[in-house]
């Protein structure tokens, strides 16, 4: 797959051309946007990457627009799990309601210039060592173990409410105790202090950071192009605070996400495995890209409607 420099300037001018309106129009006026807007926004962005993998197939042929839609399904997923933890972490900081549109909009900023970064280094690796592709499948699989070990003990929210950068930068600074709109430092006093926005934007970013740890390996399970792989990122980010605020409650209801994704990663982490057996001339086969969308699509729908009838059949908490 062939991309020239015109295409991936393209992109990169539109993308940022989205995000600045984005910030743009938050920065004006930070509020909790209606289910008219989320509604809109979604199906625009959805519309948006649907597009283009027709774009994709149009230019590249089925098997590319097939990678960018498998792993754009598989980002799109990721992020998904990636909101309930920020649900957690924004309820743990009390982050009024009005702030969370902001605070969101650079928790995915972030999650972009994390995920760059592991793309280019993701895609130099890979194109000098093809053993690196053992290391991605083993650690997918160990992450996978790891997903189901945490939906066993149920430990997500210690995990993320008091991480190591936000013990690090809260012996250091000093903070006030309450928000000031979007503002990360105030003079209270006489003295400078930060606000708990800061602690916010770091906790999200640091989540990010582990995120972006496994999805990278995750969607190079799916295809080796980098322009698919980057892209595919950002279409999966785009939209995420609208959902957010749309299916904030139902993602609760969610319950066998992590086990879904489990199987996913499982899954495409075996496939890097047999990938790598295949270069190496050890097997003569690999999963082929339609099992690798059958699986996905498949355990989305089945973890979906299997969690939908659990929490039909649970009565709410007292706490809900």
């Amino acid at each position: 797959m062939h991309v020239s420099d015109v295409a991936w300037i393209v992109t990169l001018v539109a993308l940022v051309l989205v995000l600045l309106f984005d910030v743009f129009v938050i920065g004006r006026k930070p509020h909790e946007p209606t289910t008219k807007e989320c509604v809109a926004a979604i199906s625009f962005y959805v519309a948006a990457a649907l597009g283009f993998a027709v774009f994709v197939w149009y230019h590249w042929g089925n098997q590319y627009a097939g990678e960018f839609v498998a792993g754009w399904l598989t980002e799109y997923s990721l992020s998904i799990d990636n909101l309930f933890i920020f649900l957690i972490i924004m309820a743990k900081m009390k982050v009024p309601r009005q702030l969370q549109q902001y605070a969101l909009m650079v928790g995915i900023i972030l999650a972009l210039v994390f995920r760059g970064v592991f793309i280019a280094l993701g895609a130099a690796v890979i194109e000098r060592f093809a053993w690196v592709f053992f290391i991605f499948g083993a650690y997918l699989v160990y992450t996978a173990y790891g997903l189901v070990k945490d939906y066993l003990e149920q430990d997500v929210e210690e995990e993320v409410s008091d991480n190591f950068a936000i013990r690090f930068i809260k012996r250091r600074f000093r903070f006030a105790d309450e928000f000031h709109g979007t503002k990360l430092r105030v003079k209270r006093d006489q003295t400078k202090m930060f606000t708990p926005m800061l602690l916010v934007i770091v906790a999200l970013g640091s989540t990010d950071l582990l995120f972006a740890l496994d999805s990278i390996p995750a969607i190079y399970g799916l295809t080796q192009q980098a322009y698919l792989v980057f892209t595919a990122n950002v279409f999966a980010l785009m939209g995420l605070r609208q959902l957010y605020f749309l299916i904030g409650g139902m993602l609760k209801k969610l319950v066998y996400l992590s086990i879904g994704l489990a199987v996913i990663l499982a899954f495409i982490g075996v496939k890097l495995v047999l990938h790598a057996l295949k270069h190496y001339h050890v097997i003569g086969f690999e999963v082929s890209l339609g099992l690798s969308l059958a699986v996905l699509v498949g355990t989305l729908v089945i973890t979906t409607v299997a969690s939908l009838i659990k929490s039909a059949h649970t009565p709410p908490s007292v706490s809900e």
